[in-house]
């Protein structure tokens, strides 16, 4: 670079600070010739009168930072790496295996048994119309409550149940009576009998493993 910046008169040397000065000025001149020597080593003593001002202005702004990432220095070296850690994150390793499993208790469906699935459903749909049935459906998610009462505190002990954050407790339905009782008793004497109605559902039944 010292061969091919711009040049100027020895005027344009006067008062010069560092480099940067020199770029500046040399940016206003007219034509590009080879830089000279004296000039070259005028830069060169600039550049090291300055380096000790401008070392002396970053280290007052450099002694906060280091203040805030020590800490008032009363902290352990526990707590510090705690904030570290905590800062970051947990790492999962990316060698881990990924469990393609379905949960305990439940399957997938590829599209070939989808196939065999939907067709054998319609099946059953299109009996349970040819005699008259009307389709109904529940959500899989009901209150705890509504098991306990047909099947007593011990059912609790086969439901996948949990409390919600509206601290209901909840339950995934282990069976489908329930619920269809609980439609029935909503009606009340609005539903016209007999209720001929059907539902193909899942539900959800923790039956613990016994030798």
């Amino acid at each position: 670079m010292l061969g091919s910046v711009v040049s100027c008169s020895p005027a344009c040397l006067a008062g010069l600070r560092s480099s940067r000065h020199l770029v500046a000025r040399l940016s206003h001149c007219g034509r590009p010739v080879r830089l000279h020597w004296a000039i070259a080593s005028a830069v060169s003593q600039a550049d090291q009168d300055a380096a000790p001002a401008a070392a002396a202005a970053a280290a007052p702004a450099a002694v906060p930072q280091q203040q805030e990432q020590n800490g008032d220095g009363n902290g352990t070296q526990q707590q510090k790496q705690q904030r570290k850690v905590g800062a970051a994150g947990p790492r999962t390793s990316s060698k881990e295996m990924v469990d393609t499993s379905p949960p305990r208790g439940t399957r997938d469906f590829y599209p070939e048994d989808m196939r065999l699935r939907n067709w054998l459903f319609g099946e059953w749909a299109a009996v349970s119309q040819l005699f008259g049935f009307e389709q109904f459906d529940v959500p899989v998610l009901e209150s705890e409550e509504l098991f306990v009462r047909k099947a007593g505190e011990e059912i609790t002990d086969q439901l996948y149940n949990f409390q919600d954050k509206g601290g209901r407790r909840v339950a995934l339905r282990p069976e489908i009576t329930p619920s269809l009782a609980r439609l029935v008793l909503g009606r009340g004497k609005g539903l016209a009998l007999p209720a001929k109605w059907w539902i193909i559902g899942q539900v959800r039944h923790h039956r613990p493993i016994t030798n």
